[in-house]
């Protein structure tokens, strides 16, 4: 019997069956668990979840657990909050993430979730001189949808893409080994409308749309919804 695989699959749009980020993420989920039926998936909609505030109360919780001091009746329950979300993240052997560019970068609430499990000796170390993942996630899909396109030479130039550079920098930091990204450029313009889209695969990233011509040697399909 094959050990469990457990997968954490992030959710950054509120759309719903609407989300192309959604839509795409869950292709992936579901390939994998036909690929690998031993896979668990843990779906974590940020939208959905309750996510307490980084306010004064959460912020003070964190320095007084780096300090080993006593915390209020307040401050224990969002720390505890805050490892409930922690422990998800340290349970994931793969994580699946998919997420739509609002304003060049992420949605608030992905923000904010990162800042809530984003904790210094739990995600991640810093000695004073360097930092160091503590996940051990061996493989993560990001996925990434755009309403424009956003490549150098057009009106939308890659500087734009506060999205995916910070993304990607955020998950390796924490512990990610291998990182995949599938960009989705121009879904305002419907690119998304058909059941199933050509993708051009450049390592290590997949690209769909944006009018990229399809290279034979590396063209695949990735499945997508509307």
């Amino acid at each position: 019997m094959e050990d469990q695989v457990k997968l954490l699959e992030i959710q950054s749009s509120p759309r719903g069956e609407s989300s192309d980020s959604i839509a795409l993420t869950k292709s992936f989920v579901e390939a994998c668990k036909s690929d690998n039926p031993s896979i668990v998936v843990d779906t974590l909609n940020v939208w959905n979840e309750s996510l307490p505030e980084f306010d004064e109360g959460a912020i003070g919780a964190k320095y007084k657990a780096v300090k080993h001091e006593t915390m209020t009746e307040a401050e224990s329950n969002v720390w505890e909050r805050i490892q409930s979300l922690i422990q998800r993240f340290q349970n994931a052997d793969r994580i699946v993430l998919g997420t739509p560019m609002w304003n060049f970068g992420l949605p608030y609430k992905l923000k904010q979730l990162i800042d809530l499990v984003a904790q210094r000796n739990y995600l991640f170390t810093y000695v004073g001189k360097q930092y160091g993942p503590l996940l051990k996630v061996g493989k993560a899909v990001a996925v990434y949808t755009r309403g424009s396109r956003y490549l150098d030479g057009t009106p939308i130039p890659i500087s734009f893409d506060h999205q995916a550079s910070y993304l990607d920098f955020w998950l390796r930091l924490i512990g990610v080994r291998d990182l995949r990204s599938v960009i989705v450029d121009n879904a305002l313009n419907g690119f998304l409308t058909s059941s199933r889209a050509a993708a051009t695969c450049y390592d290590p990233d997949l690209r769909i749309g944006g009018g990229i011509a399809a290279d034979p040697r590396t063209t695949s399909h990735a499945a997508a919804g509307g």
